[in-house]
């Protein structure tokens, strides 16, 4: 049996189950005809982000990007409920999670909030690409949790076929891929390679993120977009989910 992976990270702030099984997923339209889907375009807004090489400023930077994307993202969610950040203690490098300690510094969702651990890994960076790539997966879970997507996907049956199983992972992630390119555009950041985010690693390893290629498609997808609407995965056909 394959069971979904970091559920309390993805899809902590859900309230949905569905289950499905077919590919391209069939009977879960929290997946495939979820109302974020129809929200508009996310307004383009600069977020002016300046993250500094000291401890305070990349706080201060980390909590300033969130803020933008509540503000992004309140009007495509029903019922949207902002997000606040928590800082972690230096020395707590455990996952809420997966329960693994992380050497370096990581962002994932524990019940409601985005818990952040910074490290010199973030502070020390002459550029943000690290924080704001991990920040803007995370929000990807919040997305996912609080659209319903998250606990649909969660609900899926976990007894189907390995290669079903596997397909239906890569099409969450990588519809996190696509909701990190609509949250760029709609804080105003400009990227023109997306090849340098793909490489940013997650701290759990995932074997479910996909082809670069398609993980390429979809990040641009949904930046050229900078609609909700782009990034459904679970009606795509599975050569762009492979």
């Amino acid at each position: 049996m394959i069971i979904r992976l970091l559920a309390g990270t993805a899809a902590g702030l859900a309230l949905f189950s569905g289950t499905a099984l077919a590919a391209p997923v069939k009977g879960a339209p929290e997946l495939t005809n979820n109302d974020l889907y129809k929200a508009a375009g996310l307004r383009t807004a600069a977020c002016k982000l300046d993250k500094g090489t000291s401890a305070a400023s990349t706080r201060k930077y980390i909590t300033k990007l969130v803020g933008c994307l509540n503000t992004a993202w309140k009007p495509a969610i029903k019922g949207f409920t902002p997000v606040k950040v928590e800082f972690k203690a230096a020395d707590d490098k455990e996952s809420c999670s997966t329960g693994m300690d992380v050497s370096g510094s990581f962002s994932e969702i524990c019940t409601t909030s985005i818990r952040v651990r910074v490290a010199d890994d973030w502070i020390k960076a002459k550029n943000d690409l690290a924080v704001f790539t991990s920040i803007t997966r995370t929000w990807g879970g919040v997305v996912t949790g609080q659209s319903g997507i998250g606990q649909a996907w969660w609900g899926l049956e976990n007894d189907a076929d390995e290669a079903v199983m596997n397909e239906q992972n890569r099409r969450y992630y990588l519809q996190i891929d696509c909701f990190v390119g609509v949250s760029a555009k709609a804080v105003g950041r400009a990227v023109k390679d997306w090849k340098p985010v793909a490489k940013v690693p997650v701290f759990w390893k995932n074997r479910y993120q996909g082809k670069t290629a398609n993980r390429l498609y979809w990040l641009e997808k949904g930046y050229k977009s900078g609609k909700p609407g782009a990034c459904n995965t679970w009606t795509a056909s599975s050569s762009k989910v492979a």
